[in-house]
């Protein structure tokens, strides 16, 4: 059987930071279980069926791995007084599965909402999951938490039917109470569980409730917790305190790749309270204050060695040498189609051709909330705080670090403030138990911004050439498509074309990358939908229509003429147009329709050499994944997307030379702001025959063509470079 590590690699090649660290496991004794969880009913499921559900099964044609751990993991526990108490490894990064898969349980439960509590990225409590990401918790967590809550339904019934001396067939639970059919006899679920300390095995033949019979599910309900973060009760990562706890700084080079030629450490040394801590070139420092910290790492005198090292203006020519060469295909991304037809023979029957190339530069997370961690030592059990994605992966990298056994590494995860795919690795965990390990006290370290932008990975850069050929009534006849370094995921065609090749090209990248939300899907359908645009003007059809005669596939045509409708027809302002572009990524499908405006500089603007600002004026998405969980989260989920997405189609940019980021920091990384803020319209296709897909990244993917393609119906001028306009168009 594949390890794990090939098993992510398959799905989505271009989460270059999870190859980084150890594979992972997870144990736990089943003798644990009553003293960890008290009087109730547990409910329990064998850990590898869990993880081979996790990881789509059917999907990949792969069965677990056989090297995990046969131990069981729980999912339920119906507390004594009749709350019931939800483990996943699944965590909250502002997108709102907290909600979403509470739901799910309390629709199978048949119980309200606010009597089913989440537990969540908690490695010593949560059954074992590869991380939050790749929008698999709606498609994989949902339907094992109901599948969990369906057994533990009947065996509740079965139960409660034996303390009422009737048959389960007779009795069924309305609103956290069982009542049998003519209402006589009724127990609640603290009576049933009270006293009790069981522990159940769920089966594998039980089926979930479907789309259209559910009840909780399927509705727009407030966030679970949603005034705590109103009123500003919740805890995140950097308001957690502990008992003589020290703040940490880290002392870094100023270029990557530097390594540590000598250190002077007197000066800091001599301010009362600091610790220092050196080992290899990591260089630390604890005070009782983050003030003192600071102070003390400015006062050590360091010389780092940098190598020579790629700057922006070089970057697409050194990603044009490929180390690797993958096929794009498959729901991920990953590779496994082969070309289908010829590209000569396709372009030998084109009236037209076209080859062109298009680019996207490296960007920044740029989360709100930077890297955090709070890190203390009991003994040899290590417990950190922090803010990931992948608590179990952060929690191997904790072990190998510091040579203990994993059973000795504990993380929690708080509701963390957004993650983007940039929170995946342990970096600031290791360095705050780094301090904390040294100082023999708790530590609480927080990356400044400027550390963020630095030293987090950045989403990859990347160069797509695009060979085509069409015929004169709009019929594609070849599709080559080559993508080097960004990475395959939404590489993969809905167009019917019978000639194409479409591969991915690993390079040797400059800086540090990995997943950002959507991956490469945002530069794949940038290039994608940018040149079928080009493709429709070169037979002069109008895009809509040219795409409509490509495509064969229901859902895509669909969510096409949904958005293209809900646009609307009304004459547009002077200086206003629109571009479209459509996709598929993750199950599920998008179209989006986005008008902008071309604001000319002013007479004492263009004295200056301003160029004609593009503002994006409104923005109509259609968007189909499957049957809704929560329409009003769903709807908020696409809004942040696209708000996300306006940063890296117009401005955001990494720039760096010789190693060293030039633009760490706000004042100098614009992202998106009020005044970019356009009119966000959302058409939900709601697909209750079809299981839920995820809904993290793929609303993302759709906006920069758009934005792309109105630019030329509105000026001409065609750009096919990721940022199109960081510093005005051109005009």
């Amino acid at each position: 059987m594949t390890d794990e590590r090939e098993l992510l690699e398959t799905i989505e090649a271009e989460r270059y930071e999870l190859f980084e660290g150890p594979t992972y496991k997870f144990t736990f004794d089943r003798r644990d279980f009553i003293k960890a969880f008290g009087l109730g009913i547990v409910f329990i499921v064998p850990v590898t069926r869990a993880i081979a559900q996790q990881r789509g099964q059917g999907e990949s044609g792969r069965g677990a791995n056989e090297r995990l751990p046969n131990d069981i993991s729980a999912w339920i526990h119906v507390n004594e007084d009749g709350g019931i108490t939800v483990f996943t490894g699944k965590v909250e990064v502002g997108q709102n599965t907290r909600t979403t898969l509470t739901q799910s349980v309390a629709d199978e439960l048949h119980v309200p909402l606010n009597s089913v509590h989440l537990v969540m990225g908690d490695t010593d409590l949560v059954p074992f999951d590869l991380g939050t990401f790749g929008s698999r918790s709606t498609p994989t967590m949902a339907p094992q938490l109901r599948k969990a809550a369906a057994a533990a339904r009947e065996m509740l019934i079965v139960m409660a039917a034996a303390q009422l001396k009737i048959a389960p067939a007779d009795l069924r639970i309305i609103d956290a109470r069982f009542v049998n059919h003519d209402k006589s006899k009724t127990l609640t679920l603290a009576e049933v569980a009270k006293g009790l300390k069981l522990v159940k095995v769920i089966p594998d033949d039980l089926a979930e409730t479907q789309p259209n019979d559910w009840t909780v599910a399927g509705r727009s309900v407030t966030k679970v917790g949603a005034p705590d973060f109103v009123t500003g009760k919740h805890r995140y990562t950097t308001d957690i305190k502990r008992d003589g706890m020290l703040y940490g700084k880290v002392v870094r080079p100023a270029t990557f790749n530097a390594t540590l030629v000598s250190v002077d450490t007197k000066a800091a040394e001599a301010i009362p309270g600091v610790k220092i801590v050196t080992d290899g070139n990591f260089i630390g420092v604890a005070a009782p204050d983050q003030q003192t910290a600071t102070k003390a790492a400015n006062a050590i005198a360091v010389d780092w060695k940098s190598p020579g090292q790629p700057s922006n203006g070089e970057l697409f020519d050194r990603l044009r040498k490929p180390v690797t060469e993958r096929r794009g295909g498959g729901e991920g991304g990953g590779g496994g189609t082969r070309p289908q037809g010829s590209i000569a023979d396709g372009l030998a029957t084109a009236d037209k051709r076209l080859e062109q190339t298009y680019t996207a530069a490296y960007i920044a997370h740029a989360p709100l909330e930077p890297r955090a961690a709070v890190a203390e030592w009991k003994g040899d059990k290590l417990t950190v705080w922090t803010g990931t994605q992948r608590p179990f992966g952060v929690r191997s990298e904790l072990a190998e670090t510091f040579h203990i056994p994993e059973d000795n590494a504990r993380v929690i995860v708080p509701d963390t403030g957004s993650g983007y795919g940039g929170k995946h690795t342990g970096e600031c965990a290791i360095e705050a138990a780094r301090l904390a390990k040294a100082t023999g006290k708790p530590v609480k370290l927080v990356w400044t911004r400027e550390e963020e932008f630095t030293w987090a990975y950045f989403r990859p850069a990347g160069v797509i050439d695009i060979k085509s050929g069409v015929k004169n009534d709009g019929t594609i006849t070849a599709w080559e498509f080559h993508n080097y370094n960004s990475g395959p995921a939404g590489i993969q065609i809905k167009y019917d074309i019978p000639n194409n090749d479409i591969r991915f090209h690993a390079s040797d990248s400059p800086l540090r990358q990995g997943s950002y939300r959507g991956l490469a899907a945002t530069a794949n359908h940038f290039a994608r939908e940018s040149h079928i645009d080009e493709l429709a003007h070169a037979v002069n059809m109008n895009p809509f229509e040219f795409r409509l005669k490509n495509i064969k596939d229901e859902r895509l045509r669909n969510v096409l003429v949904e958005a293209v409708s809900a646009f609307g027809k009304a004459k547009l302002a002077p200086g206003h147009s629109v571009g479209i572009a459509c996709g598929f990524e993750k199950g599920a499908y998008i179209a989006t329709c986005a008008e902008i405006a071309i604001e000319k500089p002013t007479s004492k603007d263009a004295e200056k050499k301003k160029n004609a600002k593009v503002r994006i004026v409104r923005v109509v998405e259609a968007f189909d994944c499957g049957a809704v969980v929560n329409p009003l989260h769903l709807k908020n989920q696409i809004e942040g997307a696209i708000t996300q997405a306006i940063g890296g189609a117009l401005f955001e940019a990494i720039q760096f030379e010789n190693g060293k980021i030039l633009n760490p920091r706000f004042s100098d990384y614009q992202v998106p702001r009020f005044k970019d803020s356009p009119t966000i319209e959302v058409v939900l296709v709601d697909r209750k025959d079809i299981p839920s897909a995820g809904a993290g990244e793929t609303p993302i993917v759709g906006l920069a063509a758009a934005v792309g393609n109105a630019i030329f119906n509105g000026a001409g001028i065609r750009l096919r470079s990721l940022p199109l306009v960081p510093k005005g168009l051109a005009t």
